[in-house]
């Protein structure tokens, strides 16, 4: 399955399942988080503003 035909709530549902199950898993076997939670949710808020900043630019420069 494409990420095409999934949409974006589908791959927002498999993110949020994939995160869960790595949770699970650290808890589980006792291994601290990669990073500060704090600084993790700041890093995925810059991944995703940086994906949508492209086609935004994109968007705004054929519009002219």
């Amino acid at each position: 399955m494409s990420m095409g035909s999934m949409g974006f709530m589908g791959s927002m549902v498999l993110a949020l399942a994939a995160g869960i199950v790595i949770g699970v898993i650290f808890q589980s076997l006792k291994i601290p988080s990669p990073a500060p939670p704090f600084l993790g949710l700041l890093g995925l808020a810059g991944m995703f503003l940086g994906q949508r900043l492209i086609p935004w630019i994109q968007q705004l420069l054929n519009n002219k």
